[in-house]
């Protein structure tokens, strides 16, 4: 992180050693995004990002609300037996209707049911009838009636930004039930409301003149002395063409695109166009750029990603314009710095979440990617796209009355007042801010409330993290549900034969209630005390994890053996499904003893709570030891069952490509390749082009993680010695035209990379 403030480390204490949820909010340029990012890394929480829209998700990592849930688009009445009021144009669902939309995947199922914390990017955007809609939804997969079932919160987003959308027809309907259209006017905020927290530091500005005026400007307290200060750079005849550079704020997307185009039309020169590389699912509603670039040389451009390499040549909104171009490659210049850099294309992800069948974590799943180069023209953006981007140098065009918060908005793209010019004089109507979300404001949490409140929620935390550890009513509740199928069935079904079975694994498992709610009536009475023992606790927890331990391991190992003979028994797909179902949960009440006994270890070390804190290698292999053990041994029993592969992969879903952990594209294309995968199989595993994989070659070269002789043979090492020897072009272009079709692009640059 850029620096990590105040705000920031009580944020990442809150969600990490608390299950408090919180709205995460700041000022443009206070590094909300970063620390998304941050809590993402580290948490140690089964983590779900979703947002309201296609891009938020896709800039955020996640998916959008409504394919995560399974909403249907359409107003939310918070109620029972609400009489139809459906029209042509307006839609609702209400309690009752809305559960015809719950028969969703297992797959879906199993995220909302494994998941710990839910974070809501681009709140602003989030209407308070979809954010009920959330919370009934997930009261009713998790079978718990607490606020989004149990699942902490984080919601995230500039509220004086972009505003949720509602139809006047639609709000008609909604008025009766909302006081206001934000996530904040939601039931379940009302009744539950976060800890507000806000990041104050500004990265973008260091002028403290322009930042009092934004600061005036947002909170509805510009004074006619800060519009004239903004006056002083009102500019009407200003020649956008003559001074390079600038990029025009509009409020319409007609008159930015017809900037654009025209600007580009206006260049001599031929024009190049690139399309993106989209392999497998990537609908094109969530396309982060256009899918054809456009191009000429002296097209002024805008990256729209920051820099990953460690270089950082350039960052989200940086400016700069097209020196040379060819099918392969694209130069752009950065007058200021007079520093020219190619252009590499950037990934990005379209992803579903899954949860490990092994460790029971939610992970990401890649379903598509779009590789394009993260650049657009840019002579002119709407303000609406300007949104999270950082100008040195911007006209706005301010002729058009802007909607409440535009003004901020534009104005706080801008590093600087020396960079601002105004096409027109900025004029007091129109620019205030909504009222509602200003009162909301005053909801800001103190120094002093944040550290009180940290203390006390840190101790809930790990009383209720303990308490649940050893809380198996619910577990032996599906044991007992399990156990009473079997009734159900005729004396001569095939899951009638496992009955015997089924009550002894009940029996051992209503053996355990009774200690563990003794011992979870001791946890409660020590943690009454206004200070806690740890010490004492940590010595309990080690107690009681000794005796719990074995017998809930056996449970897990028998529907582990169950699972094995079933699964080459003909017509149990039923009672297989109905095992998984249990084995998930046993499974998941072990892996949760285990991390309850790292918890104590951590919080006794005075260790801040982390992801890497609650996990271990036993963990992390608890249940594929545990599967292979059982595959060895039953195989050495010669059970004779059918053991034909098909029937076995008739239940066992066929096991996707092994996922590295969280690393960098290249990294992940590097693991692969050190596993002696071709790049075409490379290629194929991580859903990409060939191209993106030797893209990623070059960088590994260039990092002398791999040597060129690796990728190439040795004559074509020869050739291409000779034809760099005497070589001193910036750009590839004029070798790549000498050369012809002899070398790919790729060859060539990954040549010039082992020359470093």
């Amino acid at each position: 992180m850029q620096t990590i403030t105040e705000a920031a480390s009580y944020t990442l204490q809150f969600i990490n050693q608390t299950e408090r949820s919180v709205f995460l909010t700041g000022k443009a340029g206070t590094g909300k995004t970063t620390l998304l990012r941050e809590i993402i890394q580290t948490t140690h929480k089964n983590t779900v990002v979703v947002a309201p829209t296609g891009i938020a998700a896709l800039n955020a990592g996640g998916v959008t609300i409504h394919s995560m849930f399974q909403l249907p688009f359409g107003g939310f009445i918070p109620a029972f037996n609400v009489e139809s009021q459906f029209s042509e144009t307006v839609k609702f669902e209400s309690k009752d209707t809305l559960r015809r939309h719950f028969k969703m995947s297992g797959l879906k199922k199993s995220v909302i049911r494994n998941m710990e914390l839910l974070i809501i990017d681009e709140v602003s955007m989030l209407r308070a009838d979809l954010l009920d809609a959330m919370d009934y939804m997930m009261q009713t997969v998790r079978k718990k009636a607490t606020p989004f079932g149990g699942v902490q919160v984080l919601y995230i987003g500039d509220l004086l930004q972009l505003p949720p959308v509602i139809r006047d027809e639609e709000w008609k309907t909604l008025r009766n039930y909302y006081k206001g259209k934000f996530f904040f006017h939601s039931h379940v905020v009302q009744q539950n409301p976060p800890l507000y927290i806000e990041l104050s530091k500004i990265f973008r500005q260091t002028d403290d003149k322009f930042i009092a005026v934004l600061n005036n400007l947002r909170n509805n307290q510009i004074s006619k002395e800060d519009v004239a200060v903004l006056n002083e750079y009102v500019q009407p005849d200003f020649d956008l063409k003559a001074n390079k550079g600038y990029i025009t704020l509009t409020t319409h997307n007609a008159k930015a695109d017809t900037i654009n185009a025209q600007d580009l039309q206006d260049l001599e020169g031929k024009l190049t166009i690139y399309n993106a590389d989209i392999v497998g699912d990537f609908p094109d509603k969530i396309f982060p750029v256009e899918e054809q670039l456009q191009l000429k040389i002296g097209a002024q451009v805008m990256f729209v990603k920051n820099d990953l390499s460690v270089d950082k040549h350039y960052f989200n909104g940086k400016m700069g314009v097209i020196k040379s171009l060819s099918s392969r490659e694209i130069l752009v210049y950065f007058p200021e710095e007079d520093k020219t850099i190619e252009v590499e294309k950037y990934e990005w992800q379209n992803i579903r979440y899954k949860v490990d069948e092994m460790t029971k974590e939610i992970e990401e799943e890649v379903l598509g990617t779009f590789v394009h180069y993260p650049i657009k023209l840019a002579w002119a953006i709407t303000v609406h796209k300007s949104q999270g981007l950082t100008f040195d140098k911007a006209a706005l065009d301010v002729s058009q009355v802007f909607l409440p918060g535009q003004a901020y908005v534009a104005l706080s793209r801008l590093r600087s007042l020396n960079g601002l010019i105004l096409l027109s004089p900025l004029r007091m109507n129109g620019i205030s801010n909504d009222q509602d979300v200003m009162d909301y404001a005053l909801n800001k949490a103190s120094e002093e409330l944040l550290k009180n409140s940290l203390h006390f929620e840190t101790k809930n935390f790990i009383h209720n993290y303990l308490i649940n550890s050893f809380d198996w009513a619910d577990l032996a509740q599906e044991w007992r549900n399990h156990k009473y199928s079997y009734s159900d069935k005729t004396e001569n079904s095939g899951k009638s034969k496992h009955a015997l079975w089924a009550s002894k694994q009940l029996q051992a498992m209503d053996s355990l209630l009774d200690p563990s709610k003794k011992f979870i009536l001791q946890l409660n009475k020590i943690f009454a005390k206004e200070t806690v023992d740890l010490p004492h606790v940590f010595d309990r927890i080690e107690a009681a994890f000794s005796y719990f331990f074995a017998p809930m391991d056996d449970l897990v190992f028998e529907l582990l053996w169950k699972l094995e003979e079933v699964k080459r028994t003909k017509k149990a797909k039923a009672f297989y499904e109905e095992l998984m179902l249990l084995e998930e949960l046993q499974t998941k009440a072990v892996l949760r003893l285990m991390k309850a006994k790292l918890l104590m270890e951590t919080v006794l070390a005075g260790e801040t709570i982390s992801k890497e804190k609650l996990t271990s290698d036993e963990i992390k292999k608890y249940k594929t030891r545990k599967s292979e053990v059982i595959a060895t041994q039953f195989k050495k029993l010669n059970i004779s069952l059918i053991d034909d592969d098909k029937d076995v992969e008739r239940y066992t879903s066929k096991k996707a490509e092994q996922k590295a952990p969280k690393k960098s594209t290249v990294e992940e294309t590097y693991d692969l390749w050190m596993h002696k995968n071709s790049i075409e199989d490379i290629a194929r595993i991580r859903k990409l082009t060939t191209q993106t994989i030797e893209s990623h070659l070059v960088k590994l070269i260039q990092s002398k993680k791999i040597a060129i002789r690796d990728v190439l043979p040795q004559d074509k090492i020869v050739e291409l010695s000779e034809a760099f020897r005497y070589y001193k072009e910036e750009s590839l272009t004029p070798l790549k035209e000498q050369l012809g079709e002899k070398y790919t692009w790729d060859e060539l640059r990954m040549f010039k990379a082992s020359l470093n």
